[in-house]
């Protein structure tokens, strides 16, 4: 962990972890719990593809008026809306009951990040560190995330693994762990209530109306950063697009449809993919300090989307979470590169916008595909394309992002070649 850090960052980092671990604890059974309630393929898809909608809708407002409304004010709705989806989830087998708690509420089917937490508290870590710490805290920031969703996944199926040997059946000890994450969300809101006046934007940073684009207009909160946001935003919908196929739920979904994998053992190899994830996420600073955050970006993220399309094409189990562990121990290099990234190249009064805009694009193009993969995998003769599929796209989005952005430079590498 970083050091000399004010409280404010290291409690960003403590609900960063709470929330993280609440992720990885449902999803490892989300698909299966769908299942058990009573749901087809197909409205398991449709229902994590409208989870990732309605947090788009919802992210984006909450986000773009953040800076005037108040980070901590915005940073507990999506606490209570956190709680609300979980307690609706353990309530109800009613498939409209659950569209609206997908739609309304904050449920991660990946594991990972959603809702309007990242983008604010990216905003927020920015101007509480310097610049050239930015990278570093940001690749800590992804770590202990990454470890709490690993974590979160080995509870998660141990728990429901535990719960169904005493006797319990797989429904009942599946809603015990959707429970636990409404639990978790109340305690997710009472660390936001300890955040101090100064994550809120600083008086001295103009107001969005003062900085206006070419034509002189303002769009979403984003003045004169508008277009280098835009084209980062549409190229990162597509990566994320792409990896909606191979959501952490569907991925164990996989998991248990191709070689009868039980829940405990799905937890556990989502723990060893998360703990080399964030390994590896740690390890992007470095790299970036020395080749550039757009070098670092891509030249790691390819090599890990040709993994990704070997694994089901893996004889066996074992081979089969071989390659997938030795794909997330590349595979989160992009991460604190990307968001710093977008910090560094936009203006200062903008970066919760964009940040809130981009994380926006994110989510919509990641939920439009478990519909798609939902169907996929309906089919038996289909399992193995969502990877292909995914694969395939993220590998367009390495190559078009390296073409449009390698010649933008952030401040501090522009300063380093001085």
């Amino acid at each position: 962990m970083p050091d000399n850090l004010s409280l404010d960052a290291y409690l960003f980092f403590s609900t960063r972890i709470v929330r993280l671990f609440a992720y990885g604890f449902l999803s490892v059974v989300l698909a299966l719990y769908l299942a058990e309630v009573g749901l087809a393929e197909a409205q398991i898809g449709l229902l994590l593809t409208l989870t990732l909608v309605g947090d788009t809708a919802i992210s984006l407002w909450i986000t773009t008026h953040a800076d005037r409304i108040g980070r901590r004010r915005m940073l507990a709705l999506g606490a209570v809306l956190m709680v609300f989806a979980g307690i609706l989830f353990a309530l109800t087998r009613d498939f409209y009951l659950l569209l609206l708690a997908a739609t309304i509420g904050v449920i991660s089917p990946s594991g990972y990040e959603v809702g309007p937490f990242l983008s604010i508290e990216q905003a927020g870590l920015s101007q509480l560190i310097p610049g050239e710490r930015r990278t570093q805290v940001f690749a800590w920031y992804n770590l202990v995330g990454s470890f709490a969703t690993a974590l979160g996944a080995l509870c998660g199926g141990g728990l429901a693994q535990l719960l169904s040997g005493t006797g319990m059946t797989p429904l009942g000890s599946y809603r015990v762990v959707v429970m636990g994450y409404a639990a978790l969300g109340i305690a997710l809101l009472a660390l936001f209530a300890r955040l101090s006046h100064s994550v809120e934007t600083p008086a001295s940073v103009p107001d969005i109306a003062q900085t206006v684009t070419s034509n002189g207009r303002a769009l979403l909160g984003l003045g004169r950063s508008q277009q280098v946001v835009l084209r980062l935003a549409a190229l990162f919908s597509l990566d994320a697009f792409a990896g909606g196929f191979v959501i952490q739920s569907m991925v164990a979904y996989w998991f248990h449809l191709r070689f009868g994998v039980e829940p405990a053992l799905l937890g556990g190899i989502f723990f060893g993919a998360n703990i080399l994830a964030g390994i590896s996420a740690l390890s992007a600073a470095h790299l970036a300090a020395r080749f550039g955050l757009i070098n670092t970006m891509v030249f790691t993220h390819i090599p890990s989307n040709v993994l990704l399309m070997l694994v089901p094409l893996m004889p066996n189990l074992g081979l089969a979470i071989a390659v997938l562990l030795l794909r997330f121990s590349i595979s989160q290099m992009d991460v604190p590169t990307r968001q710093s990234y977008t910090m560094a190249v936009v203006d200062l009064a903008e970066r919760s916008a964009a940040a809130g805009i981009t994380g926006t694009a994110r989510t919509i193009g990641a939920s439009l595909s478990p519909v798609i993969a939902g169907s996929l995998l309906a089919n038996p003769a289909l399992l193995g394309a969502p990877f292909l599929i995914s694969g395939g796209l993220k590998i367009v989005y390495d190559l078009a992002l390296y073409r449009n952005f390698q010649a933008v430079k952030p401040p501090e590498e522009t300063k380093g070649s001085m």
